[in-house]
């Protein structure tokens, strides 16, 4: 029988067993904060975040479908709203429940879950088994293989996925506002193309019926050609202005099906035929730069990722120069092989002698030429990058929300102008005009150029209406977010990045 070598022979043999002991329980501790620190899958797939910013931001319920029940809740809800007609409130909760780029927007929340979850796991331990055969003997050699760098940071890198998941649900609420936004525009400018249609084909009918009553006039010598052309080119004005009209309200109603994401039968839904006229007072926002600052999703995007920069910047200073360690487990079998001369010589109990050996091997890089000092330095310039971001786009919001709130109160006055000076005294006009012409008291030039004048300030009127309304919803994005900022980090990216950079089993420990 072969003897085992032992490879602490030089080491006393109590202070073999203390160190085993030692490891055993290092090991055994390191495993339990790695099992501590895993995370496990949501019931919701991360949608309450964006399910509360859309209930108590829009007052809107933010649904992703996930089974096949869920679309066919959707979608009842969806034909439900579609029976009446739409309002912009009612727009917008189509858009939340059918538009399917924000389901996708969902789906990649779905995915960010998942890359948080597998960046909480500890690494897999690593089995070999390896058997040499020779011409005497042959050797059967076990491992188990476990980082335990990766397993001691693990908690600090779970803590860091955590962070980076609640970006990506903020990225979805964002892109949820955004959606909403987009729709209530187009549904404004829709209502609002519809509204100056119908006032331009009533406008186009009683022009068409002046025209004709000049030209029988004409007949009859009551009307002088002068007369008769003016009558005819004040109609073919309103028919062109009424085409273009058209025109600008069918591209108006397309873009709303678009974000609406309908098709087929559900293209027959009904406008309003006008927009509400504004309120009676405007809203006051003594505080809209801190309105806009506690409340911005982006500001909230930028604040978490400078969190998870100061937490990734202290795990590069703890790991800065043990960047790998890890642990190898051995257990050596050799066996020696029987051969027909052994037969003879050896007896019955010596036939099937194995020798065992076990062990253990620590790898560990030694900083020689490599301090961490580049990292270090990396992780502080990047943190320092988005920080600056973050106070420039601070800057940038309480700016917006200046400019949006100018806008918005700038335009509520033209409107109100309009709905209660200019109009009513067109109106006045108009009625007097057409006394006077049927008193004979002027002749149809001043009544024509009246009503020209009516119309092109009720088409104003209509637009500054619009243009009221569309500057509160600005003025809602620049206090919530949903602008779609360029530039915006990818938190699912990012989680990739970090499942890439989790301290692995080198090449040379699995040969």
């Amino acid at each position: 029988m072969m003897n085992s070598p032992d490879p602490f022979r030089s080491v006393p043999k109590r202070r073999r067993n203390e160190f085993v002991r030692g490891l055993r329980a290092g090991t055994a501790l390191v495993f339990a904060i790695a099992v501590s620190a895993c995370g496990s899958f949501s019931p919701d797939s991360g949608m309450s975040v964006v399910a509360g910013i859309a209930g108590t931001e829009l007052g809107k319920d933010a649904v992703a479908i996930r089974t096949p029940e869920d679309a066919v809740s959707a979608r009842s809800r969806v034909e439900h709203l579609l029976k009446r007609s739409l309002t912009a409130d009612g727009a917008v909760q189509i858009a939340l429940l059918n538009n399917r780029g924000l389901q996708a927007a969902y789906n990649e929340l779905g995915v960010a879950e998942a890359l948080m979850v597998e960046a909480s796991l500890p690494p897999n331990p690593q089995f070999t088994l390896q058997e040499i055969g020779g011409i005497a003997e042959f050797e059967i050699e076990r491992r188990i293989i476990t980082n335990i760098l990766a397993l001691a940071t693990l908690p600090a890198r779970a803590a860091i996925a955590a962070d980076r998941f609640h970006q990506a649900q903020l990225h979805a609420a964002e892109e949820t506002l955004r959606l909403a936004a987009e729709t209530r525009r187009h549904y404004l400018r829709a209502v609002a193309a519809r509204e100056l249609v119908g006032f331009l084909t009533q406008a186009n009918a009683s022009a068409e019926a002046a025209a004709k009553l000049g030209r029988a006039l004409g007949e009859t010598g009551a009307m002088n050609k002068l007369d008769q052309a003016r009558e005819q080119v004040f109609y073919a004005d309103l028919t062109t202005q009424l085409a273009r009209a058209r025109q600008r309200a069918l591209s108006a109603r397309e873009r709303l099906i678009h974000s609406l994401g309908l098709w087929g039968s559900d293209l027959d839904f009904k406008l309003a035929s006008a927009l509400p006229a504004p309120p009676a007072r405007p809203r006051s926002w003594p505080m809209v730069e801190r309105n806009a600052i506690e409340r911005r999703v982006d500001l909230q995007i930028g604040r978490l990722e400078l969190l998870a920069l100061a937490k990734s910047y202290g795990l590069t200073q703890a790991s800065r120069f043990v960047n790998l360690l890890e642990l190898t487990g051995i257990e050596e079998i050799i066996q020696e092989k029987i051969t027909p001369e052994k037969i003879f010589q050896e007896e019955e109990k010596t036939l099937a002698a194995r020798i065992r050996n076990r062990g253990y091997r620590v790898a560990f890089e030694i900083p020689i030429f490599d301090f961490g000092e580049a990292r270090v330095r990396k992780a502080e310039q990047a943190y320092m990058i988005a920080a600056n971001r973050l106070a420039q786009r601070a800057v940038a919001v309480r700016s917006e929300a200046r400019a949006t709130y100018q806008l918005y109160r700038s335009t509520y006055d033209i409107a109100a102008h309009y709905q209660r000076e200019v109009l009513p005294l067109r109106k006045i006009i108009s009625d007097e005009s057409l006394r006077q012409y049927n008193t004979m008291q002027i002749d149809v030039f001043p009544l024509l150029d009246e009503a020209r004048r009516r119309v092109l300030a009720t088409s104003a009127a209509i637009e500054a209406k619009r243009d009221f309304w569309l500057a509160t919803t600005d003025l809602q994005v620049a206090l919530l977010g949903g602008g779609g900022a360029p530039g915006e980090p990818n938190p699912a990216a990012e989680l990739e990045q970090l499942n890439a950079l989790q301290p692995g089993i080198t090449e040379e420990t699995k040969r």
